[in-house]
C-alpha cells in the first residue's frame, strides 16, 4: 500500500475516476457494482435484554424481498447488519439470523487476552457469531480517546480473525468550518489502513460520518456527502489502485432518517448507511432498509 502524504495532498475532489485532458473530463470509471449495506448501531441501547429481544423481533418482520445476507446468490440485494451492545449479541443473532440479518460488535480491544479489565477480545465476539466489528466510530475516538494507531491495530486484528471491519472516519464541526474535511478524512483513512493489503480490502467497509451532523440537528446534504465519498475513492486509489477504490463499499452515517434515506441512496457513491438513533425504532429502521431505489 502506498502511503505518500504528498500524493494525498494533491488529490482534488473531482469525480473519483476521471482525468482532465485538454480541458475535457474523460471517465476512467471501472464497471463495478457494490452491494448495498445498511447497518444499525444501537450504541448503549436498549436498557434490558427484554427490550433488545422486542426490537430485534420487530425488525425481523420488516425485511423486504431485496434484503439478504452477504453470501446469498443475489449479491446485489441489501445486506443488513445490527450492532447491539455486547451483552445482547447472542440473543439478537439467534433472533434475526433466520431472516438473513447478521450481527457485529461495536468495538473490540486489539490484544488477544490478558489483564485488560472491561475489554473484549476479537475471539470473544467471533465465538458468539459476529461477522462485523465497528472500528473508529466517532464516539470511540472522542469519548474513549481511540487513536488512529489503536484503530489501525483493531482493523488488522479484525481482519486477521476473518471478520469484517467497518472503518468509521469523519471530520468535526471545527474541521468542517476550517474547510479541511478532505484532509482530515484522507489522513484518518491512510493511518487507519496501514498494513492492510489490497486483498484484505475486499472485507473492509468504510463509513463516512461527519461528526457535526450526528445528533446535532445540522444536516449534511446528500450531494455534499456524495462528493466526500467520491473524494474518499480517490484516496483509496492512491493508497491501492482504482480497482480497490471502486469495489470498496462506503456508507454514510450522519443522522440518517426514513425521510433522508432515499435521497442519500440515490447518490452514485453512497453504498449504504450506518444508522444510529433511527435503528432503535423497528419501523424507522425497516423503512431505511427498504429504501426506494432510484431507476
Amino acid at each position: 500500500m502506498k502511503l505518500s502524504l504528498a500524493l494525498l495532498s494533491t488529490i482534488t475532489c473531482v469525480n473519483a475516476f476521471s482525468v482532465i485532458q485538454n480541458g475535457a473530463r474523460i471517465s476512467t470509471q471501472l464497471d463495478v457494482n457494490r452491494q448495498p449495506i445498511m447497518a444499525g448501531n444501537w450504541k448503549m441501547n436498549p436498557a434490558t435484554e427484554e427490550e433488545a429481544l422486542e426490537l430485534a423481533t420487530g425488525l425481523s418482520k420488516l425485511l423486504g424481498e431485496e434484503t439478504c445476507p452477504m453470501d446469498e446468490d443475489n449479491e446485489f440485494c441489501t445486506e443488513v447488519v445490527l450492532f447491539p451492545p455486547h451483552p445482547f449479541l447472542r440473543l439478537v443473532k439467534d433472533t434475526v439470523e433466520d431472516v438473513g440479518i447478521t450481527v457485529g460488535a461495536q468495538s473490540i480491544f486489539f490484544e488477544d487476552k490478558g489483564a485488560y479489565t472491561g475489554s473484549v477480545a476479537i475471539s470473544m465476539v467471533r465465538s458468539v457469531g459476529c461477522e462485523y466489528v465497528l472500528c473508529g466510530h466517532s464516539e470511540r475516538r472522542t469519548l474513549f480517546n481511540d487513536s488512529d494507531d489503536a484503530i489501525n491495530r483493531k482493523v488488522k486484528k479484525v481482519l486477521e480473525a476473518g471478520l469484517k471491519p467497518i472503518l468509521c472516519i469523519g471530520e468535526t464541526k471545527t474541521e468542517y468550518d476550517l474547510k479541511i474535511k478532505n484532509e482530515v478524512c484522507a489522513m484518518q483513512l491512510s493511518k487507519d489502513l496501514v498494513g492492510v493489503t489490497k486483498e484484505q480490502m475486499e472485507d473492509v467497509v468504510i463509513a463516512y460520518e461527519p461528526v457535526w451532523a450526528i445528533g446535532t440537528g445540522l444536516v449534511c446534504g446528500s450531494e455534499d456527502a456524495n462528493e466526500v465519498h467520491a473524494y474518499l475513492r480517490t484516496v483509496l486509489a492512491s493508497l491501492y489502485d482504482d480497482e480497490v477504490a471502486q469495489a470498496t463499499r462506503i456508507q454514510y452515517g450522519g443522522s440518517v432518517t426514513p425521510e433522508s434515506v432515499d435521497e442519500l441512496m440515490a447518490q452514485p457513491e453512497i453504498d449504504g448507511c450506518l444508522v444510529g438513533g433511527a435503528s432503535l425504532v423497528a419501523e424507522k429502521f425497516g423503512r431505511i432498509i427498504n429504501y426506494v431505489k432510484s431507476d
